[in-house]
């Protein structure tokens, strides 16, 4: 029989758990800040949905990418010109949703995502993009996106942002995300988080078992401005 201090040995010497996706998210505004001449950043306006919701950027196996895809395709992702990359078959609803939820897919941010990320995760591009929209759904009705939404204009503080997680997903959760941040002015606002996830993404688990069972992260941003659509 093993001893009490056999036990906590043992618990003592297991390994930490590990991410193995992570999932990216962008504040529009702030994004389209730093990046005014993107196509999906020339008409944001404060009632259009990526001015007060967060959108997509990707969901992404860590450390694998372009799973399959053949050496000429993979050349012409990497030069950036992504409208030139093949279509993505979907259904018209997802596809709909998608130019509403993920604005980069006017630069053809869908199909570049689809080539570097969603090869590498089995199924098809519905699948991949279906299940993002399910995540960015539990985002955006979470405590997360009413810290965001009301504060545009005015700056968070990384405690607030974890509690708002911890909240929304289960004490912890704030320690699996960082948040991105870039220099506007003399400003530093926030461009986006990204969120670190372990476990079937395909077996229809919601974001906080998925949150809870990734490994811990830095920060990195430990406060920023929640930007407002426009050019400021």
């Amino acid at each position: 029989m093993m001893t009490l201090p056999a036990l906590a040995a043992e618990k003592t010497s297991s390994p930490p758990p590990k991410t193995q996706y992570i999932l990216a998210v962008s504040w529009q505004p702030g994004f389209c800040e730093t990046r005014p001449k993107r196509k999906e950043c020339a008409g944001q306006t404060a009632d259009r949905f990526d001015a007060t919701h967060f959108s997509l950027h990707g969901l992404w196996p860590v450390k694998k990418s372009y799973c399959g895809v053949a050496a000429d395709i993979r050349a012409r992702d990497k030069k950036g010109s992504w409208l030139d990359l093949p279509q993505l078959a979907m259904a018209q609803d997802t596809a709909a949703r998608l130019l509403v939820a993920m604005p980069g897919t006017q630069s053809g941010l869908d199909r570049h995502q689809w080539l570097r990320s969603g090869t590498c995760q089995g199924g098809t591009a519905q699948d991949y993009f279906a299940l993002q929209l399910k995540y960015l759904d539990e985002l955006n009705g979470s405590a997360v996106r009413t810290l965001f939404a009301g504060r545009i204009g005015e700056e968070v503080t990384e405690s607030e942002i974890k509690q708002a997680f911890d909240t929304s997903f289960g004490a912890g959760a704030g320690e699996r995300v960082r948040m991105r941040c870039q220099k506007a002015g003399s400003r530093s606002v926030i461009t986006g988080l990204t969120i670190g996830l372990s476990g079937d993404v395909s077996a229809g688990s919601g974001l906080s078992q998925l949150i809870l069972a990734a490994g811990e992260t830095d920060f990195k941003c430990d406060r920023g401005t929640v930007d407002a659509a426009g050019i400021q």
